[in-house]
């Protein structure tokens, strides 16, 4: 049998070589942790750095842009997804009420600047889960601009009645696109508009007015029909006008006096919104049978002239015409233009100069005349236009102005 010095040395030999077996195995483990841990450090930031750089161009997992998704989609990507599916244009149906969201395949939806811009506001160093939504803010709108566009009144006021105009029945559709509202046809706009003008348009108007006789400027009553004077919608502008006050998407008040026209030299409208038959309170009045001139001024007589000559009565084309014209414009050392009865050409100067018909019928003095007679101009008056005396057409230049209305009467 062993000695227990033996059997004691054996158990210490056994006890030293666990000890030394256990201190090797700890250091293997111990270096085998040091290398995984090494292993998933480098593995960790190599997925991290992986991760950044994926996150440099794509959106994150939960991007939604115009109501299209566009998660984990490079900006290229997602440029071209929008442009293929997502709404572009508001269109309003004014009969249903209704606006509708659509897509037109010819419009771009969004530019590469503006998603590059959204790619901004949702973009995170690491790729999140995080919900994002960018509504198309500017098509919303629209949509919620032609529903108020649908429920405008526009009162449109004239000089003797104010007019409504309501979207809802006399639009046909609006639409709107790349920032611009655009109108599809309105016949019963147009026709609305032209039906008025023919109830208030002054031009070619018959009616009664009071007229000077002798040195009264509230002399006698005539009737008279407007020629070049006077003033008419303008339907085309006026439809403009009132489409524009409806994109506000609030009842407004209009002047009618913004889109009316006129006839002759100028196409503005003249009277408009005047008292006296849109006469005013200055104008011309010419007398054919009696060859007398009166200019009325402020509702005052600053003006009688007895010693006219008008238009040969019987020269056919040579007579004044009758009517309400205007005087187109003022002109100093003309000479006016024209042929005789007989086919050879005349050249006129005069020193004043105020026509009212396109025809080159005006006002103005006539240094050739002898004949001042009150019976010249039945066979030898002029080519239509007023002779008036040198003498006294420096009055009638200082009185008239331009755009005033010309009474021409028998």
């Amino acid at each position: 049998m062993k000695s227990r010095m033996a059997l004691k040395a054996m158990k210490t030999r056994s006890k030293l070589y666990w000890l030394v077996g256990g201190g090797i195995g700890m250091l293997v483990l111990l270096i085998a942790g040091l290398l995984i841990g090494n292993q998933l450090r480098t593995n960790h930031w190599a997925n991290r750095a992986a991760a950044i750089k994926y996150a440099k161009k794509h959106f994150n997992a939960n991007v939604k842009l115009y109501g299209t998704p566009i998660g984990n989609l490079t900006q290229t990507a997602a440029y071209h997804k929008i442009n293929q599916k997502a709404p572009n244009t508001a269109v309003l149906n004014a009969k249903q009420g209704q606006v509708t969201l659509k897509r037109d395949a010819k419009v771009v939806t969004i530019s590469r600047s503006q998603l590059a811009t959204y790619f901004n506001k949702q973009h995170t160093k690491l790729p999140n889960n995080q919900s994002y939504t960018y509504p198309n803010q500017a098509l919303l709108q629209a949509q919620k601009r032609l529903r108020a566009v649908n429920k405008t009144v526009i009162s449109y006021q004239l000089p003797t009645r104010q007019v409504k105009f309501a979207a809802n029945s006399l639009l046909t559709t609006v639409r709107y696109q790349n920032k611009h509202y655009q109108f599809g046809p309105s016949p019963k706009l147009t026709a609305k508009l032209n039906t008025l003008d023919q109830t208030v348009s002054t031009l070619h108007k018959s009616y009664s007015v009071t007229v000077p006789q002798g040195d009264k400027v509230a002399g006698k009553t005539i009737k008279v029909k407007n020629a070049t004077y006077g003033w008419g919608i303008w339907v085309d502008k006026a439809a403009g006008l009132i489409k524009q006050a409806m994109l506000s998407g609030r009842d407004q008040h209009l002047d009618g006096a913004a889109a009316i026209y006129g006839l002759g030299y100028s196409t503005y409208g003249l009277g408009y919104g005047k008292a006296n038959a849109g006469l005013g309170r200055d104008y011309v009045v010419v007398s054919l049978n009696q060859q007398e001139v009166w200019i009325v001024k402020d509702g005052r007589l600053a003006l009688h002239l007895t010693d006219v000559v008008t238009g040969t009565k019987t020269g056919g084309s040579d007579r004044t015409p009758t009517g309400v014209y205007y005087i187109h414009y003022k002109q100093q050392n003309a000479t006016l233009r024209g042929n005789n009865d007989d086919g050879s050409k005349y050249a006129s100067k005069v020193n004043y100069w105020m026509p009212f018909t396109l025809s080159g019928c005006g006002l103005h003095d006539a240094s050739w005349r002898t004949d001042w007679s009150k019976t010249a101009y039945l066979q030898g008056g002029s080519h239509g236009c007023i002779n008036i005396k040198p003498a006294e057409i420096r009055s009638v230049w200082d009185n008239v102005k331009k755009h005033e209305p010309v009474i021409i009467y028998n």
